[in-house]
């Protein structure tokens, strides 16, 4: 668009297509621009934003350093869930310029008539704006500029008038703003707050309870109803989701053995990826899982514990799925009549095939609405989509805008392990969260790094959740079973991330790898039963519902922009903050699993909104311990029975 009269240029949030930018209710977020104008006069620039409801709130913005940038900026707060509107409104600042020149004509002793002349046509102008309005501290805020503005009143007050911040104050909300300059207005969509805070728990339901039959010999599945009291344990330690992975029928052909082997026995349940049989395909549940009535029990169960489910969706089908009769148009047939199936080679995948996409796009369009709204129908309020990035991404607008339009409040959750910009186009299209990198970011540098750009650089578009692990993912960090190391990497996630999760096995030290180097899990559940024992000890579940409680009791954790990372003195430890209001958390950890760390941490002041010099009072949240810093710089001893603090900043010194 060509310039206004006060160009306005680099606003943001501002997200490719036109697509709307992130935002959570409850929050508070920082929207800016480039503001600027010719000449020395004074400019000022405010957001003008539109709630859902049409009502609209002006924020005045102000600008920040570096100075030389013009760069402007306003903390705004999101109080309707739905779809907004924002524009920016740069303007003349009369009062801005006039307070400029008179402090320096004033003090020189030049032009002192006519600048208290031009300020009292100023003060005359917000009076009459003022009107009746009962306010009544602006009110005499101008009768007393206006008694002082004259040229009998000594330079030294008239000086002092023009450093008058309720005077200032008064003035940038009454007096007329001229040259108004609006930009195009952008959209931000507010969602509910489990779109960005939430910790998640994954586990395979046909596992708990699965047992061999003593008369059999052979491996009998668990059901939903056998992992009720699962969910009471999850819901213990502060979970607020509980994920399945797909829980339809699973395919006979080509079915995975144990350690995703070719050679299954009759005893192997297959991948769970692996889906459709002869029993149904996406919209049904496995008998073996107890079928619908169970699921719905489950679902029941779970929201009378305040957990929500979220289910698995996988857009794929085995050979035996239902599917591949009634619509084979929507594979692709090789020219040797096959059907290709999934592959990345050398690997091949043959108990999968990938849909086409481009075959009949709104027959397979239709069908996955039809699915969706299924399984909302059957309380699902979030899906977990299965390899996104294989998908188009034009697919996923439409798809996601068409549920959204009917159900607001369900959310997606994408598992995109793949290329930055295919990754963040999917969040930018529609998916209200993402897996991240997290998982293989270990060092102080690539963690700092990568906190601060999940904050500061794709927060509009990409929500983060980080897993500490997956069914595919047995992080290198822990391959070793050192219990420290679980922890590390437990509260790095907690705390780094709003959004945080794991899957079952975690929590108890589950470490070994199928072969030296790979990420795969030894005994995949993926392609066996894995019923676990959680009452053993050790286990990370103290520390679990530790973390889980904090984050709940501390709003600045439910936070990702506020995010700052700070100096230590020490490669191997990592501190870091979040504020939200008057709540200040402090995050201290230590990378190292193997030895005590004594190291120096250099605070930051501005970033934690205190004054530069002072001193804090810290509380110890996982600990209970109490510690004071004098000044900007504390000492820290971590060691791996205590190898972190997260502290609460309770005070100023």
């Amino acid at each position: 668009m060509p310039f206004g009269r006060i160009p306005v240029i680099n606003v943001q949030p501002d997200l490719p297509g036109g697509y709307p930018a992130k935002a959570v209710l409850g929050e508070t977020a920082p929207v800016r621009a480039t503001v600027f104008r010719e000449g020395h006069d004074a400019l000022g620039a405010a957001v003008v934003l539109t709630r859902p409801d049409g009502t609209t709130m002006t924020v005045d913005m102000a600008q920040i350093e570096p100075w030389g940038l013009d760069i402007w900026q306003a903390m705004v707060k999101f109080d309707q869930l739905g779809d907004w509107t924002f524009h920016i409104e740069a303007y003349d600042d009369r009062w801005g310029t006039w307070v400029h020149n008179a402090a320096i004509k004033f003090a020189a002793g030049v032009d002192v008539a006519l600048m208290c002349a031009e300020g009292r046509a100023l003060i005359d102008e917000a009076k009459n704006a003022l009107g009746s309005k009962r306010d009544k501290a602006a009110r005499a805020a101008l009768q007393a500029a206006a008694r002082i503005c004259r040229p009998s009143t000594a330079t030294t007050k008239l000086a002092a008038l023009t450093a008058d911040n309720t005077l200032n104050a008064t003035m940038a909300q009454y007096c007329p703003r001229r040259l108004v300059t609006p930009t195009d207005p952008l959209p931000i969509r507010v969602d509910r707050p489990l779109a960005q805070f939430a910790s998640w728990y994954e586990f395979f339901p046909r596992s708990p309870g699965a047992h061999i039959d003593p008369a059999t010999n052979h491996w009998v599945s668990g059901t939903f109803d056998d992992c009720h009291q699962l969910l009471e344990r999850i819901a213990s330690l502060g979970f607020d989701v509980v994920y399945l992975p797909p829980i339809h029928p699973v395919g006979t052909t080509f079915r995975k053995g144990k350690n995703n082997t070719l050679t299954p026995t009759p005893d192997d349940p297959g991948s769970p990826w692996a889906i459709g049989s002869s029993q149904g395909g996406h919209d049904a549940v496995h008998p073996d899982l107890g079928g619908l009535p169970a699921f719905r029990r489950f679902v029941k169960k779970a929201k009378s514990l305040g957990l929500e489910v979220a289910l698995d969706f996988a857009l794929q089908a085995s050979p035996d799925h239902p599917w591949l009769t009634s619509h084979p148009e929507w594979f692709t047939t090789r020219l040797d009549g096959t059907i290709a199936y999934a592959e990345n080679p050398p690997k091949k995948y043959q108990d999968i095939y990938p849909i086409n996409f481009d075959n009949d796009p709104a027959g397979i369009e239709a069908e996955c609405l039809r699915l969706l709204e299924y399984w909302i129908s059957q309380g699902v309020t979030i899906f977990r989509v299965d390899n996104p990035h294989t998908k188009p991404l034009d697919f996923w607008s439409r798809l996601l805008a068409a549920v959204r339009a009917a159900h607001p409040e369900v959310l997606f959750f994408s598992e995109a392990f793949t290329r930055p910009a295919m990754l963040q186009s999917l969040a930018t299209a529609g998916f209200h969260m993402s897996y991240t990198y997290f998982t293989w970011r270990t060092t102080k540098w690539e963690l700092a790094t990568y906190l601060d750009e999940v904050a500061h650089e794709t927060d509009w578009a990409m929500r983060p959740n980080f897993f500490v692990n997956t069914p595919d993912i047995n992080p290198l960090q822990v391959r070793d079973g050192s219990q420290t190391a679980f922890a590390i990497r437990l509260i790095l996630a907690a705390t780094m991330s709003p959004a945080w999760g794991m899957y079952s096995g975690f929590e108890l030290f589950e470490h070994l790898p199928l072969r030296a180097g790979g990420e795969e899990y030894l005994n995949s559940e993926k392609y066996q039963y894995r019923p676990r024992d959680f009452t053993v000890q050790p286990n990370l579940d103290s520390l679990i519902e530790a973390l889980n409680r904090i984050r709940r009791q501390h709003p600045a954790l439910q936070r990702i922009r506020t995010a700052h990372v700070h100096d230590t003195t020490d490669e191997q430890v990592l501190a870091f903050s979040k504020t939200d209001g008057d709540d200040r958390i402090l995050v201290v950890v230590s990378l190292d699993a193997q030895q005590s760390r004594v190291c120096d941490v250099h605070l930051d002041m501005p970033a934690l909104g205190l004054p530069q010099g002072a001193g804090v009072a810290l509380h110890d949240t996982l600990s209970g311990q109490d510690f004071v810093w004098r000044g900007a710089t504390g000492t820290v001893v971590l060691q791996p029975a205590q190898t972190a603090h997260v502290f609460s900043v309770t005070a100023a010194l």
